[in-house]
């Protein structure tokens, strides 16, 4: 059996005890490698390497859009998730947009939003970011232990992404708890949450439509997706157009609540770095750079399957066959980063520009990923700077994660914000 040919099970306990050294063997394995996928029965691989990952992430004969795939008849690896988690079929269409759909299709849909993340749009969103932080902040005054990630994290990262989709105050605590639903993965829980979701935003496109009406609708980016889909030549079908609030709204989320409690764990297990940041704060974006690089949110690209025989990197993929993208393990190669292991809070990006993979890379490149850096940056400078001795109240290696085949995430991370007790 050749190297390629080695399945790599992601959920076996040999891998789950050390998810990075479990990354490392496949990149020493082969460009890229066949994995044990849970609950499919395709041909999946994985690419492990970093050049092989922007390579794949950046060929269009891996396609997300599983209809166009020939033999497939459109039963892809998403149509079997979402079968496994009882999506009832009324609601399946809700199911396609951003994140599935490849070439022109994709390009329109990017292009209906992508105006709300420009840099330059984020950049004037900064004070508002700051000014949620800072209310986040403002809660927790004289507690003597707070969650990171629950208490600080969600509430920063819920409240931005509602507030520029345009989601009620009223009603964020509700979407919060069907956003953690979701996240969970319970089959038996997951068709619940997501169905009222849908209906929430059909509600609320309806009440935006009414207030178009009277010229009253709010500058928000659902305001803008309705003029899209209503008076702008019709670029957004309605299902396109409930697709596109899940994905921004779930994406906004969690991803970026979980990165500041990600950081905060990693500064506070290597209290060297932890000091040259404190010293020189101005070094926040190379920090949030290599944090990203190292403890990103998702270690995995969405699956594309391959519409023809791709030859790649001396490995045959065969017509139909699937492809995920290892980030976490690109993000750690040897081979593109020096010292791949170890945090770096001064390492400046090679070009000064980006150079991980944590937002993926090419077509599908991350659209939020302008909005995540902000929200990043701001979030842990403000946290540093109001509570400069904090300290985990619980040890590293007692933190309660929530496991899935290959990732490790955490479900808390409670701290003492004056120091150990």
């Amino acid at each position: 059996m050749t190297a390629s040919d080695t399945v790599f099970d992601l959920g076996s306990p040999e891998f789950m005890d050390d998810i990075p050294g479990g990354y490392a063997r496949m990149r020493d394995g082969a460009p890229l490698v066949r994995i044990a996928f849970p609950g499919v029965d395709y041909t999946t691989w994985m690419a492990t390497r970093y050049d092989v990952v922007r390579d794949v992430l950046n060929d269009p004969r891996f396609m997300r859009d599983a209809t166009r795939v020939p033999g497939l008849e459109g039963a892809g690896i998403l149509d079997q998730l979402v079968q496994a988690f009882g999506i009832t079929d009324d609601y399946k269409r809700y199911m396609r947009g951003l994140l599935t759909t490849d070439g022109d299709d994709h390009a329109r849909l990017r292009k209906l939003v992508s105006r709300a993340f420009t840099v330059r749009r984020v950049n004037d969103l900064r004070p508002r970011i700051r000014t949620i932080a800072e209310q986040a902040l403002d809660a927790l005054e004289g507690r003597e232990e707070f969650d990171v990630l629950w208490d600080y994290g969600f509430p920063v990262s819920g409240n931005v992404i509602c507030e520029l989709v345009g989601i009620e105050e009223s009603e964020r605590p509700q979407w919060r708890a069907w956003m953690h639903t979701i996240a969970e993965g319970a089959p038996e829980r997951y068709n619940d949450s997501f169905v009222l979701m849908v209906d929430a935003v059909l509600r609320n496109i309806a009440d935006r439509r009414a207030l178009a009406a009277r010229g009253e609708a709010p500058d928000d980016l659902l305001t803008a997706l309705i003029h899209a889909r209503d008076e702008d030549g019709g670029r957004l079908s309605e299902d396109e157009l409930v697709a596109m609030v899940l994905i921004i709204v779930q994406g906004g989320h969690h991803t970026t609540a979980h990165f500041v409690a990600n950081s905060v764990l990693a500064l506070q297990q290597d209290p060297d770095q932890l000091s040259v940041l404190r010293d020189d704060p101005g070094l926040m974006p190379r920090a949030v750079h290599e944090l990203l690089r190292l403890h990103g949110p998702a270690p995995m690209a969405g699956v594309a399957h391959a519409k023809e025989d791709v030859e790649l990197h001396g490995v045959r993929i065969p017509q139909g066959d699937a492809v995920v993208c290892a980030l976490a393990g690109a993000n750690r190669d040897p081979a593109a980063f020096p010292e791949p292991e170890r945090l770096d809070v001064a390492r400046e990006p090679a070009g000064r520009r980006e150079t991980h993979v944590s937002f993926g890379h090419g077509p599908h490149y991350c659209l939020g990923a302008a909005l995540a850096r902000t929200e990043g940056e701001v979030a842990l400078d403000l946290l540093l700077e109001r509570y400069p001795d904090m300290a985990l109240a619980v040890a590293p290696e007692d933190l309660e994660r929530f496991e899935q085949p290959g990732s490790r995430h955490l479900t808390s991370l409670p701290v003492w914000p004056h120091g150990g007790a």
